[in-house]
């Protein structure tokens, strides 16, 4: 004896014996309405047929009750009945949803770093080339040295990141200063490359292991001493109080975070990636801060407004990585993919353009050469934010090399002026970059 006959299931209540007439006409209908969710969700008759022949319908009763030629028949008819009800997919969390207030405190902490060279203008003699070199080395060191935190704390937590940063972080300090005094002599040009070297280091601890507000506190005496300036100018002595303020306050918090984290919980960095896979992101550090001291002759503004429009580009990065995952959901095939991908690309760099047109409008700076400048330096951060370090290195690299050699008159025509080998430098490297961006970027694996 069958199932159905001996007890008749939940799903289908197939009774055993003669019914009244409780249905009009098909008691086909009143299956329908119990089985509305199974015939709604399936995609193919077979799919129900399953389903009967699961609970233990039998051909007899398919015949004498139902009246129809065989399962594969009633499953059809219940399949054009009712109605196709696919249940809504789930939603997907999208990782990369951040907020942009906190994109825009980054940016602050990018570009108030700034107001420490107008408070200590006072300080400084008239050249200042190894102020420059020790800024050079400096940036580079903390890019790469931020990158192999980074992969520290992504596989063994704080702990692992931070004994990477007790060791990377005095050394890039030590290189900085060494710098500076081998090329400008002892005086005061070494004493502020120290101070600047010390900052650096320890806002780069600070921004990885994820203390931003103690930055942001430690820069409160030189902003609260640059908001001053229109009214007092401080002399030497009140100026080197507040800038040592800051980078005491910016020591000590990266001290303290660094203590603490060495004491949390954490496991090996088994599988790491080795160390020359940071040389990169160093080589990236330093082009870009070439090219921004490079900038042309109205350009200290210029740096101002590039340190000030950090907050929004990075943002930016993460509306471009949250709109090509959306892109990924809705594409169909990897050309429809490819345009999506190349759309958002688009949208984020206009964006992110404008955002800099605007202040460089206000202050005067000349728009398209910081323009071009901005357009690589972003989509060279796009590339390594996906892990494409090398072609963004190389190509910044080369855009730095390119905008010497236009300015001092090393090539055929003559010198250009520093605003014309700044765009012609800047703009190749974008053309470049965003060839690269659109091709690499524009595959579904670069964005597992």
């Amino acid at each position: 004896m069958n199932r159905l006959d001996d007890e008749p299931t939940l799903l289908l209540r197939l009774p055993t014996s003669p019914l009244p007439p409780a249905w009009d006409d098909d008691p086909l209908d009143e299956l329908a309405e119990r089985l509305a969710d199974v015939c709604g969700a399936a995609v193919h008759p077979d799919e129900i047929a399953a389903v009967l022949e699961s609970d233990g319908l039998t051909h007899e009763q398919i015949t004498t009750r139902y009246a129809r030629r065989d399962l594969f028949d009633m499953a059809e008819q219940l399949y054009a009945r009712v109605p196709r009800r696919f249940p809504a997919p789930a939603p997907v969390p999208d990782p990369w949803r951040t907020s942009p207030w906190q994109c825009l405190l980054r940016g602050m902490l990018f570009g108030l770093p700034g107001l420490a060279y107008l408070l200590g203008a006072g300080l400084l003699p008239g050249r200042v080339t190894g102020l420059a070199a020790s800024a050079l080395v400096a940036w580079a060191w903390n890019q790469g040295l931020a990158h192999r935190a980074y992969v520290r704390l992504a596989a063994g937590g704080r702990r692992a990141a931070a004994r990477c940063l007790l060791l990377g972080a005095p050394a890039g300090v030590t290189a900085a200063a060494a710098t500076a005094l081998a090329v400008s002599g002892p005086g005061a040009v070494p004493a502020f490359a120290a101070g600047e070297s010390l900052y650096l280091a320890a806002a780069t601890v600070l921004l990885v292991l994820g203390r931003e507000q103690h930055l942001l506190i430690a820069l409160v005496p030189t902003a609260a001493g640059a908001a001053c300036l229109p009214l007092w100018r401080p002399g030497p002595v009140p100026a080197a109080v507040l800038l040592l303020a800051t980078v005491v306050a910016a020591v000590l918090s990266a001290v303290r975070e660094t203590v603490r984290s060495l004491r949390t919980e954490g496991s090996p960095a088994p599988g790491t990636a080795r160390l020359g896979a940071s040389v990169p992101y160093g080589l990236f550090g330093l082009a870009g801060g070439a090219l921004t001291l490079m900038a042309p002759a109205a350009g200290r503004p210029a740096a101002v407004v590039l340190t000030l429009s950090m907050g929004v580009a990075e943002w930016l990065l993460y509306r471009y990585r949250s709109l090509t995952l959306t892109a990924l959901r809705r594409s169909r095939t990897p050309r429809g993919f490819r345009l999506r991908s190349a759309g958002a690309l688009g949208l984020c760099l206009t964006g992110y353009l404008a955002a800099l047109a605007a202040p460089a409008l206000v202050t005067g700076v000349p728009s398209l050469p910081l323009l071009a400048l901005g357009a690589a330096l972003w989509v060279a951060l796009l590339l390594q934010a996906a892990g494409i370090a090398w072609p963004s290195a190389v190509a910044c690299l080369a855009a730095a090399a390119a905008e010497a050699a236009l300015s001092d008159g090393t090539h055929a025509a003559g010198p250009l002026s520093p605003a014309a080998a700044e765009l012609a430098s800047c703009g190749c490297a974008t053309a470049v970059l965003l060839a690269v961006a659109c091709t690499r970027m524009g595959r579904a694996t670069a964005h597992r």
